[in-house]
């Protein structure tokens, strides 16, 4: 197949994408994190909580939450993506703001796990996951070089949670009264970017329970029961040897980052506690489906990703 008729697939693999991400946001629930027992300092990001309620089941809370990801804007904030297209296998600078409610760009945020935004870039085929922390300049505009490797239709992810004490770009710092500046929810909002080049579809990576990564070895354990909240263990070898001296990344021994297929609906989940070469995380899975994890962790100063394809299916 020549490059002219990649692409004209692409663009019509594009339409296709969108029409099935469209039909399944709109037919199935968000993906939720359990709720954190009290005592652990660790804490578990809800996308897209603002509009949230509880449910109470027996004994514990589970937070209904709309899928977070799906929407631009939420709460009063919206994404501004200054690029929407970009070429693959080129370094870009991507630049984006959270806009407020009165076009201003958001300049003061809470730290979460020592940053004040968390930027995630996903494939929609889920093959390619980046994990990154851009610069914000004093205007409230963020940036930060990419360069992805493939051609295809991209979601990018700004997980945040607005200062309480304002932060517009704006004479003074501060919303005008009436604003959001007595909020603080965490938010996710995403917006699509399409990665322009020869265009060769991929699967959705199979199921597995390992997953290997820089010689090091991944080992998932757990599974993921709609309505349910499970609970997933991740444990790190090298050699056939456990690692029992994970390194703290961003305040935590490592991130799971869950991403629905199809409409890829975004969970960003920390670990309840760790022992060993162990990370544990609870989760609920609100659909049947796939799901695709991907898991941050620290070894001898350089952060590494595992990737699992997971499915949930009700009994």
């Amino acid at each position: 197949m020549n490059t002219g008729v990649r692409i004209t697939a692409y663009a019509a693999a594009l339409a296709a994408t969108f029409g099935v991400a469209y039909g399944v946001g709109a037919g199935t629930d968000p993906v939720v994190a359990k709720k954190p027992p009290p005592a652990q300092h660790e804490k578990a990001h809800d996308a897209g909580a603002g509009a949230g309620t509880e449910e109470k089941g027996e004994g514990q809370g589970v937070a209904k939450l709309p899928a977070g990801g799906l929407q631009i804007s939420d709460g009063g904030y919206r994404l501004d993506v200054e690029k929407t297209a970009i070429a693959a296998g080129a370094r870009t600078d991507l630049k984006f703001s959270i806009k407020d409610e009165h076009d201003r760009n958001l300049t003061s945020y809470e730290r979460e796990h020592e940053k004040e935004l968390h930027f995630i870039v996903a494939s929609r085929d889920l093959t390619v996951f980046r994990h990154l922390h851009p610069t914000r300049a004093a205007d409230g505009v963020w940036s930060i070089p990419v360069d992805l490797p493939k051609a295809g239709d991209y979601r990018v992810f700004a997980d945040f949670t607005p200062s309480g004490k304002g932060g517009a770009a704006e004479e003074g710092g501060a919303h005008a009264e009436g604003g959001h500046a007595a909020t603080a929810t965490n938010l996710t909002l995403g917006a699509d970017l399409a990665v322009s080049g020869p265009y060769e579809p991929s699967d959705l990576p199979p199921v597995r329970a390992t997953s290997d990564v820089d010689g090091y070895q991944v080992a998932l354990d757990g599974a993921l029961t709609p309505g349910k909240a499970s609970a997933l263990k991740l444990s790190v070898s090298k050699d056939g040897k456990p690692v029992n001296d994970l390194q703290p990344y961003l305040g935590a021994y490592g991130h799971l980052v869950a991403l629905r297929a199809g409409d890829l609906a975004y969970l960003h989940v920390h670990p309840d506690g760790r022992s060993g070469a162990k990370v544990s995380f609870g989760a609920t899975a609100p659909s049947d489906g796939s799901y695709r994890l991907f898991f941050d962790f620290k070894h001898e100063g350089k952060v590494r990703t595992a990737a699992f394809t997971v499915g949930a299916q009700g009994h």
